[in-house]
């Protein structure tokens, strides 16, 4: 194996080894908590998953909505101008 081969690439500075290192444990803190938050929705009563799912789906149809009027308005503006 020759020296090369034992060293990190030349172009990987630290700044790189730097950010990869913040990135790995920012992604072990997201997985951690996305483990958290799935424990808390597996301990929902039947009733309160029922409540959250109408909740959700009330949220997506009005950011659908809402997505669609600031296109409308944008497209107005657009041709206004």
């Amino acid at each position: 194996m020759s020296a090369s081969e034992l060293q990190p690439a030349e172009w990987l500075d630290q700044r790189f080894w730097a950010r990869l290192d913040a990135l790995e444990s920012r992604h072990r803190q997201i997985q951690s908590e996305h483990s958290e938050a799935r424990r808390e929705l597996e301990r929902l009563s039947p009733d309160e998953s029922a409540q959250l799912c109408d909740a959700w789906r009330r949220y997506c149809e009005v950011v659908a909505e809402l997505d669609q009027a600031t296109a409308e308005l944008e497209a107005l503006r657009t041709c206004a101008t």
